[in-house]
């Protein structure tokens, strides 16, 4: 049986993510310790009591969902043993190159919240937008996004399941895509309520201030490979893996070609592990029969270990 490991990415916070494993578990409250003294704030109080407002900011939201995950995963680790593959969803690949060995952990606190906040500051609030179009029908996507452009910017930003995508840009240009999806046939049209417009070539401000952190953290070669967000592709060196979250910035996050390419690879067990449940509800959509083990919670031990009666 192969196994991969799949870290979410923002959107999957919560207030009260991480506290039952903290609680249960010494090496996740082993986790969070380290997260505070890496911030040198109780990113672990923000995380387990909120308050919604606080933990919604990019720059804080980030951090605490690697947080969250990098406990998560200590836990399953100790009952599984080590997966075959890794990949993280946006954000996640962070979570997923703490798992494979490559990146430190407080090296990936710290950057993910510099990140947070330079994606935040790259677009200026009001001027951008994203949206999710599910079920659009296939083959009118390129022609929409080029008619809705009228010389602003709108791109795909997450390819994240054959009935999901979501487009980023300008706020008019992706007002106008949505307005022509819903003409072309998408079953639905839903504005996103995030911060700035997240996989778009609005985020190469951010991108270019991400490099020099990026450089100064050591990337050590993988222990299992990654499957990236950028290329879809197998990662296995440690230059490889600062390549590929610099590069994901302003691209395209390509979870359904992630995720087949882990099927193709024989996986046949997958576990998400961090907050909610978002990456598994994709993979039922992607992968024919595949069923992803949510893995977030305290009692979620029992999806491994289930109590004998």
């Amino acid at each position: 049986m192969k196994t991969a490991f799949l870290f979410p990415g923002q959107g999957s916070q919560f207030a009260g993510m991480g506290k039952s494993l903290a609680e249960n578990f010494e090496v996740a409250r082993s986790a969070f310790e380290q997260a505070d003294d890496a911030l040198g704030f109780s990113l672990s109080k923000l995380c387990f009591e909120g308050p919604d407002e606080d933990l919604k900011l990019t720059e804080n939201t980030q951090p605490a969902l690697v947080a969250v995950s990098v406990a998560a995963w200590r836990v399953l680790r100790a009952e599984t043993g080590e997966p075959a593959y890794v990949a993280g969803h946006s954000l996640g690949e962070y979570s997923a190159l703490v798992a494979a060995g490559s990146l430190d952990f407080a090296d990936a606190l710290r950057t993910v919240r510099k990140r947070g906040r330079y994606m935040q500051e790259a677009v200026p609030p009001g001027v951008g937008a994203m949206a999710a179009l599910l079920r659009l029908p296939a083959g009118t996507l390129d022609g929409i996004l080029a008619e809705a452009a009228q010389g602003e910017v709108v791109t795909v930003a997450n390819l994240n399941s054959p009935d999901q995508i979501v487009i980023a840009g300008h706020k008019g240009a992706v007002e106008r895509a949505m307005e022509l999806a819903k003409v072309a046939g998408a079953k639905r049209v839903v504005p996103l309520p995030v911060s700035a417009p997240f996989h778009c070539p609005l985020m190469q401000p951010a991108q270019q201030r991400l490099r020099g952190d990026l450089d100064a953290v050591e990337f050590r070669e993988l222990q299992m490979p990654l499957i990236n967000n950028w290329q879809a592709a197998e990662v296995r060196t440690g230059g490889e893996a600062r390549e590929g979250l610099y590069q994901q910035v302003p691209n395209p996050v390509r979870w359904v070609e992630s995720m087949e390419k882990l099927a193709g690879l024989g996986v046949d067990r997958w576990f998400e592990v961090g907050a909610g449940a978002v990456l598994s509800g994709l993979l039922r959509t992607i992968v024919p029969g595949a069923k992803g083990i949510s893995f977030g919670e305290a009692k979620d031990i029992e999806k491994i270990n289930p109590p004998t009666v």
